[in-house]
């Protein structure tokens, strides 16, 4: 079992701590099946990939990518990219990465990117794409706070409970049938990713209804293909969750 990335410097009152979720996006990212995938897509002699996740939170996920990249595309010269909406976990990503590729390697991290999704993105410039949404049926955040909560307050040297209370929302609250996010990503995502070798691993509980979500990628055009390489959770109820890969064969 490959080893799970730090976070003992994050602080996860205003940023998402690694749960079930992340840590099934780590398992099927390495499973034999997906780098069996993966060191096929990417060969050696290709060039070199980048790996975006949107909503890195602590990181723990793009960081598992960027130090273990040898094992999972069979190659090191990996590129990796992050975004998120909250500040303080584009800070905080940014330590986990840097922390988990401080050995000798080859892995290449760029940046996380403090913005909305993949909208500072080229398009057909990625890769390999990584989200973990805000999947939870709930009423989305108050974006009107944004500017103002997306930063330490004048002259504070701390958050104030409702700050760190509108950040974490950020990083579950999905709407209806938690999918308002989802639904904005999937919109990005076939314009991003690269148009021949491009692959993206989206995670979906039961109540984002996954087979719709999966038709409809299938729907895009000629070539796309959306299905299941990893589940987890319960045997029943809106919480199981699954992993969906999107690509073109």
């Amino acid at each position: 079992m490959l080893p799970t990335p730090s976070t003992s410097h994050v602080c996860f009152d205003r940023v998402y701590e690694p749960a079930e979720d992340s840590y099934l996006l780590l398992d099927t990212i390495s499973a034999p099946s997906e780098t069996a995938f993966l060191h096929d897509r990417f060969p050696k002699a290709s060039t070199t990939p980048l790996v975006l996740e949107v909503g890195v939170g602590s990181g723990v996920i793009l960081a598992f990518v960027a130090a273990n990249a040898n094992t999972i595309f069979g190659r090191d010269d990996v590129l990796t990219l992050g975004t998120d909406i909250n500040s303080f976990a584009c800070q905080a990503a940014s330590q986990t990465v840097q922390h988990a590729i401080a050995n000798p390697n080859h892995s290449i991290f760029l940046d996380v990117i403090n913005g909305d999704l993949a909208s500072s993105l080229r398009l057909d410039s990625v890769d390999v794409f990584i989200f973990n949404p805000p999947y939870v049926p709930a009423e989305l955040p108050n974006f009107s706070h944004h500017d103002d909560y997306n930063a330490l307050p004048p002259g504070k040297q701390s958050t104030t409970f409702e700050q760190d209370s509108y950040l974490l929302e950020l990083s579950y609250a999905g709407g209806e049938d938690g999918m308002a996010v989802t639904d904005r990503m999937l919109d990005q995502i076939p314009f991003i990713l690269h148009e021949s070798r491009g692959v993206a691993y989206l995670l979906l509980c039961a109540q984002n209804k996954p087979e719709e979500v999966k038709q409809r990628i299938r729907a895009w055009g000629p070539g796309w293909e959306a299905e299941t390489v990893g589940s987890s959770g319960k045997k029943a109820g809106w919480e199981k969750l699954q992993i969906v890969r999107i690509w073109k064969p």
